[in-house]
């Protein structure tokens, strides 16, 4: 039964590792579209979401590191104040201009937001504790029923000492996993970073051409 209990509770870390990794990706893949998207603006609107958005990324790459409860929450903070920002920048020009075009670019900033907000809701999606009260109530019963019943402690010493052992490793592998910004195994935010460097060679190979026009 606890075998069963945390390999359950194993498949359930895993999926949420997984789906927090999916979700990175699903981010920077709005972001990167909203990015190519903002050339559909004016030259004036259209370099100051492009600015924004580079700005964006950086406090999303931040989010996926390990950082203090201070600094997540200057992090969140900011990252409030880009979406609020990035939004005002189009809402004018989507009132004024009603066309598909503009509306495609609405909808990109919508699924920037959108995809952020799915990130925080997969991040803050743990392991219950009932869970694991269950598995702990389980794992003492168990290890006091094999301690019972090595009564000859020479011969059973492997037993008596490699049970607890592996039931410990368990519970630490998958505390790690359901744990993204705390411990060893962390969701790594790969798909951001490689935005931001391919952003940054649009931005570089953009400026030659706006200084001959």
């Amino acid at each position: 039964m606890l075998a069963l209990i945390i390999g359950f509770t194993f498949s359930m870390a895993i999926d949420r590792h997984d789906q927090r990794e999916i979700f990175e990706e699903g981010e920077a893949n709005a972001i990167g579209t909203e990015f190519l998207r903002a050339d559909l603006l004016s030259p004036k609107h259209s370099a100051v979401t492009k600015d924004l958005l580079l700005q964006y990324v950086d406090q999303r790459i931040l989010f996926y590191s390990k950082q203090s409860p201070e600094k997540i929450q200057e992090i969140r903070s900011k990252t409030d104040q880009l979406q609020a920002d990035l939004w005002n920048e189009i809402v004018p020009v989507v009132r004024k201009q009603d066309t598909p075009s503009i509306a495609l670019v609405a909808s990109g900033m919508n699924d920037v937001l959108n995809s952020q907000g799915y990130v925080q809701a997969a991040w803050w999606n743990r392991i219950p504790l009932t869970a694991w009260a269950l598995m702990t109530a389980i794992a003492i019963c168990a290890n006091l029923l094999v301690g019972f019943g090595a009564r000859n402690f020479e011969r059973n010493m492997g037993l008596f000492m490699i049970f607890p052992f592996v039931v410990s490793v368990s519970f630490f592998l998958i505390a790690d996993i359901d744990s993204p910004r705390g411990g060893v195994i962390r969701i790594e935010a790969r798909n951001l970073i490689a935005l931001k460097s391919n952003l940054i060679q649009q931005m570089e190979k953009a400026k030659p051409s706006i200084g001959n026009k």
